[in-house]
């Protein structure tokens, strides 16, 4: 059978059919009904988090955050190129230019040490990207906000669960994005939220995702719609209840993952991140000097009808609609290039066997 990169987690039948059975009766199917806002006390009890706002995905949620903050248009966001486009594209889009940052060659999040000397007079704010289930050094993060007096909103659509020293990562920073999609650790099919400090923040960003409709004959905002739905509420409220049981199961999928490819020469794991209770949302394997080539594996799991995926490749400042920006210089992030172009995804979801994860190493050890 063809196994893919990844294989959304869901409910049983019966259970969502439950879920969703009363939305028969009220016919209330948007715009913030009963699951929607169950949805959100859910989270902010399972975040343990004050403030939450559900979007229909996690892009719109991003854009949403930083339009929030009121930057002025032209300002620098410091961020990472080791990412999905959604991110830069979220900068951009709301007329800042971003600046990359490169990472560090470890768990692959931007590399904090190298922030501080691309703040100018321009910067406002940096958004960071917690990756594959590794956490950004938020210490120093933290550290240096702080004294350039920038926001900090961190990109942690692969973070959602996961702890450091015992705090939730949607604790962090100004801001947090969650992403729920459906190839996420968490999902609501399609999905994402919000996580911020600033209770001040609620009534904009409810205003943003609803054309600023305040009441039947009020609209105090020129937004837009970027409403969850009912029934990807429903869905979450659902995933929710087993979301502690789905991570293990990715923990012990990973876990025989390094047991298979651990101590082999040319293979590269991520460490294991100390004070960090990961959700283990992807295995990222680094080919550097195997036998084989990142795209020679690729190539061969692929015919052996095994999805993997090049994650993150090519970089966002080397993409065809970033590569004249200035500060768009590959040169800049040799780490991230040289990752970049050696990574691959292998395989990992909730319900991936063990006789499939020996013969995907199979075939890479072969």
């Amino acid at each position: 059978m063809k196994i893919n990169v990844t294989r959304s987690s869901m409910p049983s039948f019966e259970e969502y059919c439950e879920e969703i059975k009363d939305l028969w009766e009220s016919h209330w199917l948007t715009n913030m009904g009963a699951k929607h806002k169950q949805l959100e006390a859910n989270l902010k009890e399972y975040l343990n988090t004050q403030n939450v706002i559900l979007y229909t995905n996690g892009h719109l949620a991003l854009e949403n955050i930083i339009t929030a903050m009121n930057f002025p248009k032209g300002s620098g966001v410091i961020t990472t190129p080791f990412t999905f486009v959604s991110t830069t594209h979220a900068i951009v889009r709301n007329g800042l230019v971003p600046v990359f940052c490169d990472i560090n060659d470890k768990d692959y999040t931007i590399d904090a040490s190298k922030i501080e000397s691309l703040i100018t007079e321009k910067t406002v704010a940096i958004v960071p990207v917690h990756v594959y289930g590794n956490m950004c050094d938020v210490e120093k993060i933290e550290e240096i906000a702080t004294k350039h007096g920038l926001k900090v909103i961190y990109d942690a659509a692969h973070a959602f669960g996961v702890k450091y020293k015992g705090i939730s990562s949607a604790n962090f920073g100004d801001a947090s994005m969650f992403s729920f999609h459906a190839t996420k650790v968490f999902n609501t099919i399609e999905g994402g939220a919000v996580t911020f400090k600033d209770e001040k923040l609620a009534r904009l960003l409810n205003d943003m995702k609803n054309f600023g409709i305040r009441g039947p004959e009020s609209v105090a905002y020129i937004g837009g719609n970027a409403k969850m739905s009912e029934f990807q509420a429903a869905m979450g409220i659902c995933n929710l209840r087993h979301i502690d049981e789905e991570i293990q199961k990715r923990k012990n999928a990973t876990q025989k993952y390094r047991a298979l490819l651990g101590g082999i020469k040319g293979i590269k794991l991520t460490c294991e991140q100390e004070d960090v209770i990961s959700n283990y949302a992807y295995f990222p394997v680094v080919f550097d000097g195997y036998k084989y080539t990142r795209d020679e594996i690729f190539d061969m799991l692929r015919e052996n009808d095994i999805v993997a995926r090049k994650y993150f490749y090519p970089l966002t400042n080397e993409i065809e609609c970033y590569k004249d920006f200035p500060s768009a210089n590959v040169k800049d992030t040799p780490v991230a290039k040289y990752i970049a172009d050696r990574v691959l995804t292998l395989p990992l979801y909730a319900d991936l066997s063990s006789s499939d994860i020996e013969r995907i190493c199979k075939i890479i050890l072969s």
